[in-house]
């Protein structure tokens, strides 16, 4: 006989490993799933919540009758509003207005109170999230806040749990291991364990165009983040649980992929999981496609599609989200650049303002990127800051550039999708292709148009 479980927290992990059959081609490498959707909340969040809820009561920031505080894309909320649940603890969460209303409903369930935000505010907005968890944790007598973007327990949950039952049920036979990066929590943890082995896998993140990790593990800097449609993964703020080291390559899905696998997952495979699994296979699949036959890849499938009914489960709501016309593929960074006689403008550090200007005239540009003794990008100085220096008198002929220039922006991996561009010219920023920490080439509107314009006439 079985013997039944102290309580539903006991049921957290051990979920099952499942190979894909229909949505990998005959010569790919094998795929296997491990369904995290299959956690008695319904997402692999389960784990981090229960470990960090238990840490917190070890070392007495979490007590009897406390208040549990937390901002959520809705997966974590769900697995902490269990655990309160089931510990006797009142649960508050905020929420982006983005996700869905299966969502917030099912946190209300709970017994948790839910306060909705803004989804298009900077990260340091008040009204952004975060921002008024935190808030709300401060004012709040006896509350813990879980912090998951920025907490060390978040990795630590993954390395105790996650990343040993794959290695374990696998018997450490794969080649590569794919997660999406949300909080980064997931595969800075099972990455840690991974790198640990004798012979480790690689490790692969997967992001959403609108996001910021791509972006910042190629370039060290974090660009303007905009609205994407698929929940749970990607995010518009550097998050502390996300640690670099152990990820050996990003890449970029768009919402269409996340959502066109997702959909191919239920339907081909009977898994109903949400569409960061579409993210994560989508991307799985393509590495399983070029290592070829004899290899093995792994991901997770993060949460349950019973959050997504009346959204990308919906064909009415894909159809008018556009996800159901035919692919528009624009290309990468490095197609807009290729081929073209493009003569990069720098000034270093070290030069004055004098010769700054004498580049701009003699060169026609109105921006330049400043680089440093190695050839990597310091800063950006416009004409405009030359112009205001000049007259404030804040600087004279003679000061170095490095005076007056500014932060740089609109930096880009090459193998950033060309939509990324959008986001920089909105700035009114040149963008700088980075790759190897030293600039590459320049792109500007005109570049832009000219590259759209060739790709319509082929496509003619």
């Amino acid at each position: 006989m079985m013997q039944p479980l102290a309580n539903i927290l006991h049921g957290i992990g051990k979920v099952p490993f499942v190979r894909l059959n229909r949505v990998v081609g005959p010569d790919s490498a094998t795929l296997l799933v491990k369904c995290e959707y299959l956690n008695p909340a319904g997402s692999i969040k389960d784990r981090m919540a229960l470990h960090i809820i238990e840490r917190a009561e070890k070392d007495g920031l979490l007590k009897p009758g406390g208040t549990i505080i937390e901002n959520t894309s809705g997966n974590t909320g769900m697995g902490v509003a269990m655990v309160a649940a089931v510990k006797g603890y009142k649960a508050v969460f905020t929420i982006p207005d983005k996700m869905s209303l299966e969502k917030i409903n099912m946190l209300k369930a709970f017994g948790a109170d839910v306060i909705i935000t803004p989804t298009d505010v900077p990260g340091e907005s008040p009204d952004h999230y975060v921002q008024v968890a935190k808030r709300l944790a401060r004012e709040t007598p006896g509350s813990f806040y879980l912090n998951q973007y920025h907490n060390e327990q978040n990795i630590d949950a993954h390395e105790a749990t996650t990343g040993p039952e794959i290695w374990e049920e696998t018997d450490g036979k794969f080649d590569a291991f794919v997660s999406g990066i949300g909080t980064g929590g997931t595969i800075s943890g099972v990455g840690r364990f991974l790198k640990k082995q004798k012979k480790p896998p690689k490790v692969v993140g997967v992001d959403p165009l609108g996001s910021v990790h791509y972006h910042y593990y190629y370039t060290g800097t974090l660009p303007n983040a905009y609205v994407y449609q698929v929940e749970g993964i990607g995010d518009d703020i550097k998050c502390g649980a996300f640690d670099t080291t152990v990820v050996d390559e990003v890449r970029q899905v768009d919402d269409r992929q996340s959502f066109l696998m997702a959909r191919r997952l239920v339907r081909e495979e009977g898994l109903f999981v949400g569409g960061s699994s579409g993210s994560n296979v989508h991307v799985a699949v393509e590495i399983a496609k070029q290592l070829g036959p004899a290899k093995t890849v792994v991901t997770v499938l993060p949460d349950s599609g019973s959050r997504y009914i009346t959204k990308f489960l919906s064909d009415s709501w894909m159809k008018d989200h556009g996800f159901l016309e035919p692919e528009r593929d624009l290309g990468r960074v490095e197609d807009v650049i290729e081929g073209k006689d493009q003569q990069i403008i720098t000034a270093g550090v070290n030069e004055t303002v004098a010769q700054l200007v004498t580049r701009m005239r003699e060169t026609g540009v109105s921006q330049i990127p400043i680089i440093n003794e190695l050839g990597g990008p310091e800063g950006m100085v416009h004409e405009i800051d030359l112009l205001r220096g000049l007259e404030r008198g804040e600087v004279t002929a003679n000061s170095p550039v490095g005076e007056i220039m500014h932060d740089i922006g609109g930096l880009v991996y090459p193998k950033a999708r060309v939509e990324e561009l959008y986001g920089i010219f909105e700035k009114d920023q040149v963008a700088i292709v980075v790759d190897a920490a030293k600039i590459v080439g320049l792109i500007s509107h005109i570049d832009l148009i000219e590259y759209l314009s060739k790709k319509n006439q082929e496509r003619a």
